[in-house]
């Protein structure tokens, strides 16, 4: 079987009020500066989140496109596989969290799909979060916008998203929220923003806004100094990266004027300016793509 059960996790557990949520992450196309995954495995480790499931990787990825590591251990030679493991957390105020940390698959993204679903369902999960992150016209010396869109009209107004109206290439984000709305589950997608001329730098301040905004979905919170202070250090490199390329600099400025423009604009917004803006930004990055 390419799902692989340890144990399933709470469902001994009685009383729950809502529900366990799913955060999920992909490597690849729809994770820019590293952002998404960066905030799942702050959470794993922030949670002590263990292992309790695994997909098996042998049919879901063509292994030319993304090649297995070797790497020594002692005398031994190992090689370490795309991951796909999901792990289990209880952090306070919540019924429990579900954690998926993967690679993007190539193939077979539907039986994929299906058994992160079954995990959702045995799990009793009622909502399936996930993370991504683009590349866009935003500076890095300020909070890295956040989108958030759902398929669902009721789960727009309840978790206030913006309705999910993209038509177009996706990837296994977009496929996995489509088998959450064939099957019923609720699901919402989470996108930051990352800074378009720093495209291979990772990007701990889009993680961080990331954890910010999902972490009111997910009903508790993970402190994270180690991020913030991460985040801060982000800063100060990029600065010293441009600080001798005029042109960059001068078009840093210019993104900094928007956003401050924006945000005098609609100061109730906080980190999610100008939500039409960044729907038009994921959609050229999901065609681009």
């Amino acid at each position: 079987m390419s799902l692989e059960w340890r144990w399933t996790p709470g469902t001994e557990r009685t009383g729950r009020s809502r529900g366990p949520v799913m955060v999920a992450a992909f490597e690849g196309w729809n994770d820019a500066g590293e952002a998404a995954t960066a905030a799942v495995e702050h959470l794993q480790q922030a949670w002590g989140a263990q292992p309790f499931a695994s997909i098996d990787c042998e049919e879901f990825h063509d292994f030319t496109s993304t090649r297995p590591l070797v790497r020594l251990m002692g005398d031994h030679r190992v090689v370490d596989w795309p991951d796909h493991t999901f792990t289990w957390a209880e952090p306070p105020g919540s019924d429990g969290v579900v954690l998926l940390r993967a690679v993007e698959p190539q193939l077979r993204w539907r039986t994929y799909c299906e058994h992160v679903l079954d995990v959702a369902a045995a799990t009793g999960c009622r909502l399936v979060v996930t993370l991504g992150a683009l590349l866009a016209d935003v500076p890095h010396t300020r909070p890295a916008p956040v989108f958030g869109a759902a398929y669902d009209d009721e789960v727009v107004a309840r978790l206030q998203l913006q309705p999910s109206r993209y038509e177009g290439p996706t990837g296994i984000v977009g496929v996995l929220h489509a088998a959450c709305h064939d099957v019923g589950v609720d699901s919402a997608s989470l996108w930051a923003a990352v800074p378009a001329y720093v495209p291979s730098t990772p990007a701990p301040l889009a993680a961080l806004a990331l954890l910010d905004r999902a972490q009111p979905l997910i009903g508790s919170v993970a402190e994270a100094p180690d991020l913030r202070a991460a985040a801060h250090g982000y800063e100060q490199a990029i600065d010293e990266l441009i600080e001798d390329d005029e042109g960059t600099i001068d078009y840093v400025r210019r993104l900094e004027e928007q956003f401050d423009a924006e945000q005098s604009e609609h100061p109730s917004a906080g980190e999610a300016l100008n939500p039409d803006g960044l729907v038009e930004e994921v959609e050229r990055f999901l065609r681009e793509q």
